[in-house]
């Protein structure tokens, strides 16, 4: 048997988010769905599960038809079974990913950034997987007291602490 590892630049549009995880059941969009307009009245998404059995169709929900075809688009380009991506604005992935862990068909999350994002796939005879992502950049060093200062600033200014 031979293996192939491929790695797939993901797209990050401006002023958008990303989502990537895997789940295991069809019900898994319908689910979903219902998590993000719940927990946050007001975004915009776009949902896609790749099938890993039956009809091995992508799934596709959504509320915004420019991102439901981005993430129909990415999870074709991932062809893995069982992962989901979420395209997201108006909201911030801090809103929704305690409700997305509590999908019951939600197996693992991945990642949930804005940041330029690869995803690492495994290819075999049987089929492909998602075995990783690469989320940014590497640190290219340890933070000073002054970039403390700034970030604990900055929470405070966008609302996150008090």
């Amino acid at each position: 048997m031979s293996v192939k590892i491929e790695v797939i630049d993901i797209e990050v549009p401006k002023d958008t988010n990303v989502i990537i995880g895997q789940a295991h059941f069809i019900k898994t969009t319908e689910d979903i769905y219902e998590a993000l307009i719940t927990g946050v009245p007001s975004i915009k998404f776009g949902l896609a599960f790749c099938e890993a059995s039956g009809d091995r169709l992508v799934r596709v929900e959504g509320n915004d038809n420019e991102l439901k075809e981005l993430a129909t688009k990415t999870a074709l380009k991932i062809g893995a079974g069982h992962v989901f991506v979420v395209y997201l604005k108006n909201a911030w992935p801090i809103n929704v990913l305690n409700a997305l862990k509590n999908v019951s068909e939600v197996v693992t999350l991945y990642c949930a950034t804005a940041n330029p994002v690869q995803a690492l796939i495994v290819e075999t005879n049987q089929g492909r997987g998602l075995i990783g992502i690469v989320d940014g950049f590497k640190p290219v060093g340890v933070e000073t007291d002054d970039k403390v200062k700034a970030r604990r600033k900055f929470l405070r200014q966008i609302g996150y602490k008090l």
